[in-house]
């Protein structure tokens, strides 16, 4: 099973919110997710990133591939860095 961190789009049409999500590859960007991990709202000013990092961390440990937006908000957020840094120490 190929697992995904990606985004899942809410909001209606020209007023886009996101949460970042754990899904499986093969479903669709709106369908099942495995789990919540935070949530993406590009239209507040200053943009609201608000994710769990430790389940965050935790998904990306057991081999969750992000895609490239979700990557850049856990770059923002600090996540990918913390990742790397477990990643080397090991």
């Amino acid at each position: 099973m190929a697992v995904k961190i990606r985004l899942q789009r809410f909001g209606t049409k020209k007023r886009p919110f996101y949460r970042l999500v754990v899904a499986e590859s093969r479903i669709k960007r709106d369908g099942r997710y495995l789990e919540i991990l935070g949530h993406y709202d590009p239209r507040q000013t200053p943009t609201l990133i608000d994710i769990d990092e430790d389940r965050a961390l935790e998904w990306l440990n057991k081999g969750a591939q992000p895609t490239s937006t979700a990557k850049n908000i856990l770059t923002k957020k600090g996540v990918w860095e913390k990742y790397h840094q477990q990643k080397s120490s090991k």
